[in-house]
């Protein structure tokens, strides 16, 4: 049985990697048996700094209806009045949506070269 905190991949998974910059990597894990529309999950690997070594997990990337592709970041659902809201874990400092529009795309970019690698 595998640890809580093991880092290894279970065979049940299939795992690519694509590196975003010299310091950051996004290794995609399909897994068997998940939902109908989940593409993979995603995970941000950091190769340096003071996050060498860790991983940033929770990012999935799922098939629109209509064939897009689309990324879910890691979030926490929270009730305001009679609405569900969200609250993601990964936010731009100033509370831009700019850049977390550009991370998400970059992460579907990446898939896309690693897909078309792997073909």
């Amino acid at each position: 049985m595998a640890k809580k905190n093991d880092t290894t991949t279970p065979a049940a998974e299939k795992a690519q990697t694509v590196s975003l910059s010299s310091d950051i990597r996004i290794t995609f894990v399909a897994r068997e048996n998940s939902p109908e529309r989940l593409v993979c999950e995603a995970e941000l690997v950091f190769g340096s700094g003071l996050l060498a070594g860790m991983k940033l997990v929770g990012f999935s990337l799922w098939k629109s209806p209509e064939g897009e592709l689309y990324v879910t970041f890691p979030s926490r659902a929270f009730g305001a009045g009679s609405e569900r809201r969200f609250f993601d874990f990964l936010r731009s400092v100033e509370g831009e949506t700019a850049p977390v529009k550009a991370v998400k795309q970059a992460i579907v970019d990446a898939y896309r070269q690693q897909a078309a690698a792997a073909a």
